[in-house]
């Protein structure tokens, strides 16, 4: 699976973006320079430092002054990208085991500070004028293991750089914990921590889902929750939040 790859040795999860392009029509170094040369946003976000022989299908790129590699490049064979688990504004016919990835993710030096927030936005911006690449049907955000449309990816992706809502159905994502909770994954990428909503049946998973995008957002900005406080939830309601005993869960309880 994606995310047990990408797994760092501490147990933190790594940053991958993969490009999902159909069997034979990935992008080559070519088509790279060519979106530099007639895409001024591309231009803007990126540029190619270090190009090694074509054969090896990678190269480097220069963003904010942080460098990223990107694999998988024809005519060498396709980057490894997983299964996804989630799956957001993509037609239901979309055949997952029919596509090939390029990946993006941070070059060797910035190896254990992937979650930081200069190295993610700049990944994300990079990765933005690369979903604009010909032929790109879906991209694939590791932490989450989510699956995301390219306009729908682009859209959320760059309301958040641009100062709005962080993309908490994407770069995170929710699921359900049978009858008992509503759970977030992919949070601890950004924080640390992944949410834990309770609830106290199924008619409550809509409010719950509520409640963690408004959340997500707040905890991506502020970081982790050290010890047990109240916050205002959506609709002025009540939220009780403990971190767990081991710091790795924020339980959450709506208090009305």
């Amino acid at each position: 699976m994606i995310k047990d790859r990408l797994n760092s040795p501490d147990g933190s999860l790594r940053a991958s973006l993969a490009f999902l392009f159909p069997a034979g029509d990935r992008p080559d170094i070519a088509a790279l320079r060519h979106l530099l040369e007639h895409d001024p946003s591309a231009a803007a976000s990126f540029t190619l430092s270090h190009v090694p022989p074509e054969g090896d299908g990678w190269v480097e790129v220069l963003t904010s002054g942080l460098t990223f590699d990107l694999g998988g490049l024809a005519p060498a064979a396709p980057a490894g990208w997983g299964e996804a688990a989630y799956r957001f504004g993509l037609p239901a016919d979309l055949a997952e085991g029919e596509l090939e990835a390029v990946e993006l993710h941070p070059g060797a030096h910035l190896r254990g500070g992937e979650a930081l927030p200069p190295v993610t936005r700049a990944m994300l911006r990079t990765g933005l004028a690369l979903a604009a690449l010909p032929g790109v049907r879906a991209v694939a955000w590791a932490p989450a293991r989510s699956l995301m449309a390219p306009d729908y990816f682009a859209q959320s992706v760059a309301r958040w750089l641009g100062g709005g809502a962080f993309p908490a159905l994407g770069l995170t994502a929710l699921h359900r914990d049978g009858d008992a909770a509503i759970c977030s994954e992919g949070l601890r990428f950004f924080t640390g921590q992944e949410l834990r909503i309770e609830t106290h049946s199924g008619s409550d998973f809509a409010k719950a889902g509520k409640i963690a995008v408004r959340l997500i957002h707040s905890l991506v900005s502020a970081g982790p929750v050290s010890s047990a406080c109240e916050v205002e939830g959506p609709e002025g309601a009540r939220l009780s939040l403990e971190p767990s005993a081991d710091g790795r869960w924020l339980r959450v309880w709506n208090k009305g």
